[in-house]
């Protein structure tokens, strides 16, 4: 239990980190697809479909991080 609370906050920086990281990425991709397809709707495929899909699980990793440091904060 002192492993997992000594790292928890290490855990939680590389994680923000990361998640800031790939909504950044996102957002470029946004601008970039809009100016070039004109403002159709599109699905997403390939990389951009990979990188939704990492932004979704850093997310979730990051929330179960939070809740776990305040279920160890009360020890």
């Amino acid at each position: 239990m002192e492993t997992i609370i000594t790292f928890l906050p290490w855990i939680q920086i590389a994680l923000s980190a990361l998640l800031i990281g790939v909504i950044l990425i996102q957002q470029s991709e946004a601008g970039i697809s809009g100016n070039m397809g004109g403002g159709q709707h599109r699905t997403k495929r390939g990389l951009e479909k990979g990188i939704f899909i990492g932004t979704i699980v850093i997310a979730i990793l990051f929330a179960a991080s939070a809740l776990l440091a305040i279920a160890y904060s009360s020890f």
